[in-house]
């Protein structure tokens, strides 16, 4: 590994992407330390601090709107919305092309038709700006985050709504100059980075909590047990990203002449979790609901002195549908599973996989092709998704387990799992795979690969 990363330095052009993108990411994150004008700072930190300890709905939905943001929202800076409404106008559009005739018909027109779609979706990413900044400095308002000298300034309304937006344009910006000059894949850099700044506050709140001659604190057994189960965690991570179902397939045999063409062997690979980290995403923003809903239902039932049995209900219901409790995890379970099957329903389509496996000259051993095909794909991903989105939520929900059974903070556990280990290990991995495919491009070996002698990279030197 160390002699690959020697050759990406060897090599100027692979050189130039790498620095070029590592420096945009040090923008991005000295961009993220620049306040937002008129917010008392001081106050937000010890709100979202407070909230974060008690583990309240509050401080479910800052640490998940977090990892979209690039970082923690106890302070406001011109990045305070992320790159996040850029990724829900994306989803939006990805949704909308699925089921549109008309938007799947501009796709399919190849580059033109898709940079149409990206120039619709920057315009919906500019809308979903506006409405979410002024739901976020609404809420600054209404906690009474909004400095005195500038509640109820309209000036600072509009400078802050421009501000706000100005930032999830930039990022997405940055994003595209990454694709373009840097490495590639720039939005998932922005926010794998955003989700790595957490992890040296994680091994801070380890050290303090370090204690083993105290009850309630971590001894060597909790952490050796937090190392070990963050070691498997990736592990399960990885093989959860790259597994595949290999369908075989065999090209049919064309006789020109006295010469036989085709006739050769492949596979079809089918994803495990064709799905990604949408499941997690969908189920995880909408189990943040409940909790509010619930928890302000009981407070006005208290309030009003209602009767005593709508009370008691609403109390159980807000307790259980807290972060961790067992309702909780199990309405996210189920929440999983639904948003992977329908994740494929809308973006996995066997008849048209069938079709462009026929108009090729390709079939599958043993099936007509066709409908028999389609319904043979439909049958297999049906089943895989199963153990996928199995192991999906036994990521997803084992940070809120071990949160709830230690008593370890959730910003040390949620690096075992959930939506952020997911996001950055399918960046990581495929972080990893740009520079192979760069490295093998001009016969110097890879991360993964080897000299034919078994003993380690050998270097041949670029082609002329």
């Amino acid at each position: 590994m160390i002699q690959a990363l020697i050759n990406v330095f060897k090599i100027p052009e692979l050189r130039n992407k790498v620095l070029f993108t590592l420096g945009l990411l040090v923008v991005y994150r000295i961009g993220f330390w620049i306040p937002m004008p008129g917010i008392d700072q001081a106050a937000m930190f010890s709100f979202f601090e407070k909230t974060s300890t008690e583990g309240s709905a509050a401080g479910r939905a800052a640490s998940f709107v977090a990892i979209f943001s690039g970082g923690a929202l106890h302070q406001s800076t011109i990045f305070g919305l992320g790159i996040m409404p850029y990724i829900s106008a994306s989803i939006i559009f990805q949704l909308v092309t699925a089921v549109s005739p008309r938007l799947k018909k501009l796709q399919e027109e190849g580059p033109t038709g898709r940079q149409k779609i990206q120039e619709w979706t920057r315009y919906a990413t500019l809308l979903l700006c506006v409405f979410q900044a002024i739901g976020f400095l609404s809420f600054l308002s209404a906690q009474g985050f909004v400095q005195p000298t500038w509640r109820g300034s309209q000036l600072w309304w509009a400078m802050a709504i421009t501000a706000l937006t100005a930032g999830t344009i930039f990022l997405m910006w940055l994003g595209e100059q990454i694709d373009r000059y840097g490495i590639g894949n720039g939005v998932s850099m922005i926010i794998m980075a955003g989700i790595l700044t957490g992890m040296p506050r994680a091994i801070e709140l380890v050290v303090k909590n370090w204690n083993p001659g105290e009850p309630g604190k971590l001894d060597l057994l909790s952490v050796l047990l937090l190392a070990g189960g963050f070691v498997l965690v990736v592990a399960g991570s990885v093989i959860l990203t790259v597994a595949q179902r290999r369908i075989p397939v065999q090209q049919a045999k064309h006789t020109r002449g006295r010469r036989v063409y085709g006739g050769q062997k492949s596979y079809l690979p089918l994803r495990v979790n064709h799905s990604g980290v949408m499941p997690v995403i969908f189920s995880s923003s909408l189990m943040i609901f409940p909790a509010v809903i619930f928890k302000s239902l009981s407070d006005s039932a208290r309030a009003n002195e209602m009767a005593g049995w709508w009370v008691s209900l609403t109390t159980w219901l807000g307790d259980n549908f807290s972060h961790g409790e067992f309702p909780f995890l199990v309405c996210e379970l189920v929440l999983i599973y639904f948003f992977s099957y329908f994740w494929i329903t809308v973006q996995f389509n066997p008849d048209d996989m069938s079709k462009q496996l026929r108009d090729h000259g390709s079939f599958i051993p043993g099936l007509r092709p066709g409908p028999r095909t389609a319904e043979y794909l439909e049958t297999v991903m049906s089943r895989i998704t199963f153990v996928g989105a199995a192991m999906l939520a036994v990521i997803a929900l084992l940070p809120m387990v071990v949160n709830k059974s230690m008593n370890i903070d959730f910003a040390v556990t949620q690096f075992l799992g959930g939506t952020g280990l997911l996001i950055v290990v399918s960046v990581t991995l495929d972080f990893i795979q740009r520079i192979e495919a760069n490295l093998l491009m001009r016969n110097y070996a890879g991360f993964l690969g080897g000299s034919d002698d078994g003993k380690g990279p050998r270097i041949r030197g670029p082609r002329a």
